[in-house]
């Protein structure tokens, strides 16, 4: 399933702007910023409200080796409506975010409208986007960089 979504993500990059608003879908273009060369992969995730507030799964993801400074992810095509995005640096690929022994993450993440996290993970309305059909972009600093 992830591969499906991926190979329609990596296809479908070329059309242009008008196609897009045309089919009543939506292309998502994510700049993830701060991410540190020590390299690994980008993992990105797209939730809905009920997959976000569940721990589910992503109606679409990504993961994308890391070019430091930024790695640009596009998501494509996606239903238009209200998402989160949820992404971090795996820099060691091992498919996982590692976290101390109390479960503070120790790589870098983000959350859409650069949410800050306080304790756990931002609610549902602190990180929601409304993607439109058409061309769409977010900007997400990685926190956590510093390491």
């Amino acid at each position: 399933m992830r591969t499906l979504l991926l190979a329609a993500a990596l296809l479908t990059v070329a059309l242009p702007q008008c196609v897009w608003a045309q089919s009543g879908r939506a292309r998502l273009t994510i700049h993830v910023r701060g991410v540190l060369a020590k390299g690994g992969l980008v993992r990105l995730g797209l939730y809905d409200r009920a997959s976000y507030e569940k721990d589910g799964e992503p109606v679409a993801f990504a993961d994308v080796p890391a070019k430091a400074g930024e790695t640009v992810i596009t998501l494509a095509p996606v239903a238009p409506g209200v998402y989160a995005i949820e992404t971090y640096q795996d820099v060691n690929a091992n498919d996982k975010m590692d976290q101390t022994l109390i479960g503070l993450p120790e790589e870098p993440y983000g959350f859409s409208r650069d949410a800050r996290p306080f304790l756990s993970r931002p609610g549902f309305d602190a990180v929601k986007i409304t993607l439109a059909p058409g061309e769409n972009s977010q900007t997400i600093h990685l926190q956590n960089a510093g390491k």
